[in-house]
């Protein structure tokens, strides 16, 4: 029996089929099935050996089958083989079937009395699986009609807004455990109470101890008034805490001990210390000066800082 597709490619896609489908419909996370679930791999170890199998036992069968036809028959058998595959009668039956066509020997049943110039015009049928689809494009369109216009189901407005529901849903996931972006590029303060709250508690955890925990300063500086050496703004309190202070006197870098995202959060939990007045503050550092935001002004100076420059080139602490 001739085969269309050989051994040696039907295997090896049958296999990838199945195993294929397995990944798919089975949830193993991070892991390949086959190896997340050691009996998904013995499954897929039989089903090899079982093709293997199913192709040595027929290939055997067809060469028992050939050895007991007459020499005519293998000759019949040799002729069909030989044959292009557009001429075999299971082509030629399957188009026959899609399009309906005529044999040349038939088309004077389906000639038409039109005739130019020795051209003549044949009544031949649409094709079926033109006629099939035609109709289901009506279907679909009956369907669509009544349910969009005439029920009034959703709008493309109410799907779009919907579906970026579900795609913030998604990127809050991947937030869960993608690596974290921050930067002081980028960095904005944050004023919700969730984020200032979870600031404070990093706040007490590893700053009370050189700022004390209302922010008045005692190893390290105030960060209640309006003086800073680094320069005050999300960005330059951002900076500062992640790569450290003065050299060789300010505050260790944290960003071996932080998070991008945990240094913002307090960073703006520092900048909602300012004006907070607490009791004995510690005095303002010599290199420290009052830092105005870009756009604003300060009765004490008239210039305006840059909230990504800092008063000084030196690092510092604030």
């Amino acid at each position: 029996m001739k085969k269309l597709i050989p051994s040696y490619v039907r295997v090896p896609l049958l296999f990838a089929i199945v195993f294929a489908a397995l990944e798919y419909f089975i949830d193993s996370g991070d892991k390949p099935a086959f190896i997340k679930f050691p009996m998904v791999a013995l499954f897929l170890g039989v089903f090899l050996f079982l093709l293997i199998a199913i192709e040595i036992v027929v290939d055997a069968v067809d060469k028992v089958t050939y050895h007991l036809l007459s020499d005519e028959q293998k000759k019949q058998l040799e002729e069909a083989q030989s044959l292009p595959f557009t001429e075999s009668k299971f082509y030629q039956g399957i188009m026959q079937k899609l399009t309906r066509s005529k044999d040349i020997e038939q088309e004077k049943d389906v000639m038409l009395d039109h005739d130019y110039d020795g051209i003549k015009e044949l009544d031949n049928v649409l094709p079926p699986w033109w006629v099939g689809l035609f109709y289901a494009c009506v279907v679909f369109a009956i369907v669509y009609l009544v349910r969009f216009h005439i029920v009034g189901d959703y709008t493309q407005d109410e799907e779009f807004v919907a579906e970026m529901i579900e795609k913030d849903k998604e990127v809050e996931e991947w937030k869960k455990t993608a690596p974290d972006q921050m930067n002081k590029d980028i960095v904005t303060l944050l004023t919700d109470a969730g984020a200032l709250a979870d600031g404070k508690k990093i706040f007490e955890a590893n700053c009370v101890a050189c700022h004390r925990a209302d922010g008045g300063g005692a190893i390290g500086p105030n960060l209640t008034d309006e003086n800073w050496i680094l320069g005050g703004g999300i960005k330059n309190v951002f900076n500062t805490i992640m790569e450290g202070g003065r050299s060789g006197k300010g505050m260790v870098a944290w960003k071996e001990s932080l998070k991008p995202t945990e240094i913002q959060k307090v960073a703006s939990y520092v900048l909602s210390l300012q004006g907070s007045n607490p009791k004995d503050p510690k005095a303002t550092e010599p290199e420290a000066k009052p830092w105005v935001e870009e756009g604003a002004s300060n009765p004490a100076t008239s210039a305006v800082v840059d909230s990504t420059k800092t008063e000084v080139n030196e690092p510092a602490t604030k």
